[in-house]
């Protein structure tokens, strides 16, 4: 472990004071860097309590203060997509119509084991970040697809909350099972909401069918004294008012140069909402070492409050292991 966790600090930053020290924020790391930095093989059986600790082994060793875990295997299930590079959203829909809806099997949350975030071994000073299974959007778009969701909006819209509904209250009560426990400090609420240009929806239908939910989960982590967290790709130039006024949520997560540098949100929001990672993907995957480091030490001189480090998204494969050290090299010394 290269520093002792202290997720204080996430909590300072939440609250957009200054953190004792600099801090790392990730949402998640890959497979053959998680086994890198835990020293040893990944345990076979996902949510488990030795997979948990795996995770909470290779977060602490890289000198977070918190680690990523979902709370359980509760999904909700959809047909296969085909395994490429890239996923349509508009494969592996299960729902057409109100039949198939009602044919549907709606999974329970309360059937799912969650004690595995509860037996957790954290060191001293760390907690868990808990996300979901996909976020609200995200998985009606997968029950539906992404196509037949836009022309269901219009051709029959009470089928369309009704999804919204099925989906919105399991995941509240996923959510109620996870912030019980003592060991989670944190709700990651991960949901994808725009593309480059625009959201995915409409600012009013994300109004209307999508952000109610979000404000519901947020309530709940905050009625339990935790903060929240949003996770959410594209431009959000017509709705960050909304995250930050109505759905109340703590910090906002992921950001791209080529939609609006996180440089540039942080001067713009910085000052209403926690701003966390943002160094570009694309920027950490291409760019030297060097240019890595320069960016983030003068992030790090920007966001002086509300701010931690991180990447734009998340670190997959294929960044460079020298580059993802050259950035957190930077909080770390």
């Amino acid at each position: 472990m290269t520093r002792q966790p202290d997720f204080g600090n996430i909590l300072k930053i939440l609250r957009r004071e200054a953190p004792s020290r600099h801090t790392l924020f990730e949402f998640f790391l890959n497979d053959p860097l998680y086994k890198r930095l835990a020293g040893m093989k990944m345990p076979e059986e996902a949510y488990s309590l030795d997979r948990n600790n795996f995770y909470v082994r290779a977060f602490a060793n890289a000198g977070y203060d918190y680690a990523t875990i979902q709370g359980s295997a509760f999904h909700f299930p959809t047909e296969n997509r085909r395994g490429m590079k890239t996923v349509s959203l508009n494969e592996g829909f299960v729902m057409t119509d109100r039949e198939s809806f009602d044919a549907y099997e709606w999974p329970d949350p309360d059937a799912f084991d969650y004690s595995g975030i509860g037996r957790v071994d954290l060191p001293d000073g760390m907690k868990l970040m808990v996300c979901g299974p996909c976020g609200v959007l995200e998985n009606v778009t997968a029950l539906l697809g992404y196509e037949n969701l836009c022309v269901m909006l219009y051709e029959d819209p009470q089928l369309v909350h009704d999804v919204f509904a099925e989906v919105g209250l399991r995941l509240l009560r996923y959510y109620e099972n996870c912030v019980k426990y003592d060991t989670v400090g944190l709700l990651m609420v991960n949901d994808d909401w725009g593309f480059k240009t625009q959201t995915m929806l409409s600012p009013a239908q994300m109004r209307e069918y999508v952000f109610p939910w979000h404000r519901k989960i947020v309530e709940l982590a905050h009625n339990a004294g935790k903060p929240a967290v949003l996770h959410s790709c594209g431009f959000f130039g017509d709705i960050m008012d909304d995250v930050i006024d109505v759905l109340k949520f703590d910090g906002k997560h992921s950001y791209e140069d080529n939609i609006l540098p996180v440089e540039d949100a942080y001067r713009q929001w910085g000052d209403r909402i926690a701003i966390l990672g943002g160094i570009d993907l694309n920027f950490v995957v291409s760019e030297t070492p060097e240019k890595i480091r320069h960016r983030c030490k003068a992030m790090l001189a920007i966001g002086k409050t509300g701010y931690a480090l991180g990447t734009g998204n998340s670190v997959p494969e294929y960044v460079p292991v020298e580059n993802y050290f050259a950035m957190t090299g930077t909080v770390l010394g």
